[in-house]
């Protein structure tokens, strides 16, 4: 395992791996005259801000752009290689040099995401809407036979393609524990 003697946390016996619990979170803020004036302004420039977007007729339009470079973004933690002019190029029905496999997958982050923001609308942020969401990103890509939708039962970990548990990078906390 990694060393973790600067991150706060400690690592803790699973039987045949140690896993890592993070300590938790400081509850307490340090409410300064600066930190106070800082969200004050920021909280100014969002109701600016949201001003402004309720005066434009479709304000999807400006947002879509920045929903598709996320997807490209966070479609490459999976390996992904597709970019964003190759996506848009996609979506615009042009012929593109990249596999559809790859197109497909990034494609799948962008119908999530704006999947989870409709059903926001009618559902709070709960196992039910990110299970919908996971089913969403998992449709006809590699590894879409592996229970879309539902959560693992199996502890997951970070490691070299072959390696073992006991000798991953990184063992997160179990559920129970994190």
């Amino acid at each position: 395992m990694a060393k973790t003697n600067r991150i706060p946390g400690q690592k803790i016996s699973q039987g045949t791996y140690s896993a890592f619990l993070p300590a938790p979170l400081t509850p307490v803020l340090d409410w300064t005259p600066r930190l106070i004036g800082v969200l004050s302004e920021a909280d100014r420039l969002i109701g600016r801000l949201a001003g402004e977007g309720g005066r434009l007729p479709n304000p999807h339009v400006l947002i879509r752009p920045f929903v598709r470079r996320e997807a490209v973004l966070s479609s490459k933690i999976e390996g992904t290689q597709a970019t964003l002019g190759e996506l848009l190029a996609a979506e615009a029905g042009a012929a593109v040099d990249r596999s559809p496999e790859d197109l497909r997958e990034v494609g799948n982050y962008v119908v999530a995401l704006e999947h989870g923001i409709s059903r926001l609308k009618e559902l709070p942020l709960c196992v039910r809407l990110v299970r919908e969401l996971h089913e969403k990103l998992m449709t006809e890509v590699a590894g879409h036979h592996a229970t879309p939708g539902r959560f693992r039962t199996i502890q997951n970990w970070i490691a070299t393609p072959g390696s073992t548990i006991a000798k991953a990078s990184y063992n997160p906390a179990p559920a129970r524990r994190g």
